[in-house]
């Protein structure tokens, strides 16, 4: 069951960054992002008030405000470093943030069997070459390193903290709407100082009314990835669960390939083959 639900994380967070991809190339990045949990928070908080989800409250919510804290953090410094590119490098590094979630199973004491730690090893190698790294070509600045590095610190201790933040369905529902809370106060202060700098909060052509339907999709599967890689991590060590949970480029890749006809490099389709045997590995060890 741990295999299960870290698997359906990766599909779910793989498939929101597809789409949010697709509506970033025409509405500000932060917009899509502030929107989308905007409509993710408003769906949690009418599944909270339904739950009773309120008499959960308790120590274990500072675990999803501080997720809520980081998440946004490390999404605006990606998307800087990959502004900065080349991509071809930034987005393979930004998968180090499996280490996180990793190392603090490590330190509580679990054991991954031989078979398990073969399959972390070559599930991670995968999802980085499932990324394109760039080998050759435009040099790399020491900024996107910098920024990247923070990014994918940010996104492991999002994988670590939501995994501590509930211990049963109805308080995993309160930690993600609060974790919610927080992403987008973090995310509207972020777009406002954007703003009050001259750039646009929209394109030129308004707001995107037909995008809406995305936007929610986009927000309500990232929601859906933190909650099922919250039981995944319950279920199961979290050393599996964490790198089966990080095979989301994979999804990314060979969704673009799938509704965009993006052709796949040599080096990405061995790393999609590498993480598929990863995964085999780790579910069967």
């Amino acid at each position: 069951m741990t295999a299960l639900f870290a698997l359906a994380t990766s599909l779910l967070w793989g498939l929101a960054d597809f789409g949010g991809g697709l509506l970033a190339r025409r509405t500000p990045a932060l917009t899509v992002v502030v929107v989308s949990q905007a409509i993710a928070t408003a769906v949690l908080g009418v599944i909270v008030a339904a739950m009773g989800g309120w008499s959960e409250a308790g120590p274990r919510l500072w675990f999803a405000f501080a997720a809520g804290l980081a998440g946004p953090v490390a999404m605006i410094c990606f998307y800087k470093a990959l502004a900065l590119g080349p991509m071809g490098v930034v987005s393979p590094l930004g998968t180090l943030s499996v280490a996180v979630p990793v190392g603090v199973g490590l330190a509580l004491g679990e054991h991954p069997g031989p078979m398990q730690f073969a399959g972390i090893a070559v599930a991670v190698l995968g999802v980085v070459l499932a990324g394109g790294p760039q080998v050759k070509g435009a040099p790399v600045q020491r900024e996107a390193i910098v920024l990247t590095l923070i990014a994918a610190l940010g996104f492991g201790m999002v994988f670590a903290l939501i995994a501590e933040a509930s211990t049963n369905v109805t308080g995993l529902f309160l930690a993600l709407f609060v974790q919610r809370v927080t992403n987008v106060a973090v995310g509207g202060a972020a777009l406002y100082a954007s703003v009050r700098r001259g750039n646009p909060a929209l394109p030129a052509t308004g707001f995107p009314w037909s995008s809406l339907p995305t936007l929610a999709f986009v927000g309500l599967a990232d929601v859906a990835a933190n909650g099922t890689y919250a039981v995944a991590a319950r279920l199961g060590p979290v050393t599996v669960a964490a790198v089966l949970a990080s095979l989301y480029p994979v999804v990314t890749a060979l969704a673009a390939r799938g509704f965009l006809s993006e052709r796949l490099k040599a080096v990405q389709a061995a790393g999609a083959g590498l993480a598929l045997v990863g995964t085999l590995l780790l579910a069967t060890g």
